[in-house]
C-alpha cells in the first residue's frame, strides 16, 4: 500500500472520528439540556392550616349571659368587639352561659357530649362562676361569718377543680380565663366583712387555676370595690354596661392575639 492510500485512509478515519465525537457531544448536550441544574425539592405543605378564625367558648352564669347590660352585650360581647378589632380575624362565639348557674351545675354541664365538643375546638375559653354559690341571692350576707360559708367554699373549690380538669382534659391548647368575683355589697353595713370573704374566695380560686397550664385567673374585685354603685345594674347585683366594660377591658389586657 503506497503512501497516498495510507494518507487517504488516515484522513477519512480522522473525519469519521471527528463526526462521531461531534455526534456524541450533540447527543449528550441534548440529554442534559432538559435537566435542571439542581433536583427540585418537593413542594412543602405549611404546618399552619388555612386561617379558620378564632373559636371562643364562654361558660358560666348570668355574667356570661350579660344580665344587667342594657346594650345586651355584656362583657363577652364587648370583648368580642375588641378581639375582632385587634386580631383582624373572624371570631366564632359559642356562649353556653346559663343564668343562675352554680358550680355544681357547671360541673355537670361541661361533661355533656356537645359541650365537650365545643370545648375541644376552642382557642379561648372564658368562665364566670361562683357568684351564685357564694351570694345565693343575698343570703350570703346573713351567714358570711358562719361555718356554713366555709363549707360552701370547700364544695365550690372541689367543683371548680373538676370543671377545670374537664376543660383541660378536652383541650390542652386553649387559653382559659377564670374570671374572679367582685363584691356587689361592699357599700352595705356588712360589706367590709363580705369583702374579706370574697377576697379569700378569689385567692383560693386563683390557687386552683395556677395548678393547671394556660389557665389564668382574672381579678375583678378591685374594679368595683371603691365605686361599686357606679358599675351595678338597678338590681344592685349584676354589672351595668360600664361594669361589664371594666371586666372586658381587664380580660382584653391579658390577651396576646
Amino acid at each position: 500500500m503506497n503512501k497516498n492510500v495510507i494518507r487517504s485512509v488516515t484522513i477519512i478515519a480522522t473525519l469519521f472520528s471527528l463526526l462521531w465525537l461531534a455526534g456524541l457531544g450533540w447527543a449528550v448536550g441534548e440529554y442534559y439540556a432538559g435537566k435542571p441544574d439542581k433536583i427540585p425539592q418537593k413542594s412543602t405543605i405549611s404546618n399552619v392550616e388555612k386561617n379558620k378564625g378564632l373559636s371562643i367558648v364562654t361558660l358560666g352564669d348570668s355574667l356570661t349571659r350579660g344580665t344587667g347590660d342594657e346594650t345586651g352585650k355584656g362583657y363577652v360581647g364587648i370583648l368580642m368587639d375588641e378581639i375582632k378589632k385587634k386580631s383582624k380575624q373572624e371570631v366564632q362565639l359559642t356562649n353556653l352561659g346559663i343564668v343562675g348557674q352554680r358550680s355544681n351545675q357547671l360541673k355537670k354541664q361541661v361533661q355533656q357530649t356537645e359541650v365537650q365538643r365545643q370545648i375541644q375546638t376552642a382557642d379561648l375559653i372564658l368562665v364566670t362562676i361562683g357568684g351564685n354559690d357564694l351570694f345565693r341571692g343575698g343570703q350570703g350576707l346573713e351567714d358570711f361569718n358562719t361555718e356554713e360559708i366555709v363549707e360552701i367554699e370547700k364544695k365550690y373549690l372541689e367543683n371548680i377543680t373538676s370543671i377545670l380538669q374537664q376543660i383541660r382534659g378536652a383541650n390542652n391548647n386553649a387559653t382559659v380565663f377564670l374570671i374572679g368575683l367582685y363584691n356587689p355589697f361592699s357599700d352595705l353595713e356588712q360589706g367590709a366583712e363580705m369583702s374579706k370573704v370574697v377576697r379569700h374566695w378569689n385567692y383560693q380560686s386563683a390557687e386552683v387555676s395556677a395548678a393547671f397550664p394556660k389557665i389564668v385567673f382574672v381579678p375583678t374585685f378591685d374594679l368595683f370595690e371603691l365605686q361599686v354603685n357606679d358599675y351595678l345594674y338597678s338590681d344592685k347585683f349584676h354589672p351595668n354596661t360600664e361594669g361589664y366594660r371594666l371586666i372586658a377591658e381587664r380580660v382584653a389586657s391579658l390577651l396576646t392575639w
